[in-house]
């Protein structure tokens, strides 16, 4: 008869994880970091807020703009599958500072900031692709859904 190894489900398991540590330079994630944070003009989006004296504080646009932009270059253009790599996905996390913004928080920052994420998206985009960080991969930034016939 055969023999398993004994295995419990019940258990628990503490890893601790340095999102610092996550994100990896030569990586692309890390090089949107550091461009997000070291080189875009994030300036444009603060004359969209209007809670300095009132509201709840929003979340950083350099934050989403970070999380956005990795998940668009991995072909991931849903909020709903940005939130749960916020939630599932290590370097997501890290991306986000484990802050978890919901779904249409996402939605609401990419629609009322398109006219500003897409050049910056643009830049990221040129930068990495000097840096040799982008394969053949095909980009579209646009959105735009073409039809194609594959017979």
């Amino acid at each position: 008869m055969a023999r398993y190894k004994d295995y419990d489900l019940n258990q628990s398991k503490f890893i601790p994880i340095v999102f610092s540590e996550q994100i990896t330079p030569g990586t692309f994630e890390y090089t949107v970091s550091f461009l997000v944070d070291e080189h875009l003009n994030m300036e444009v989006f603060d004359e969209r807020y209007k809670n300095d004296e009132v509201g709840r504080p929003a979340y950083d646009p350099a934050l989403l703009l970070k999380v956005i932009l990795s998940a668009y270059a991995r072909g991931l253009t849903s909020s709903r599958d940005i939130e749960a790599l916020c939630n599932e996905n290590v370097v997501f996390m890290a991306l986000s500072a484990d802050t978890h913004p919901h779904f249409t928080t996402i939605a609401k920052f990419i629609a009322q900031m398109s006219d500003v994420i897409q050049p910056l998206f643009t830049e990221v985009l040129m930068v990495c692709d000097d840096q040799g960080l982008i394969g053949g991969n095909l980009f579209a930034i646009d959105g735009c859904k073409m039809p194609s016939n594959a017979s």
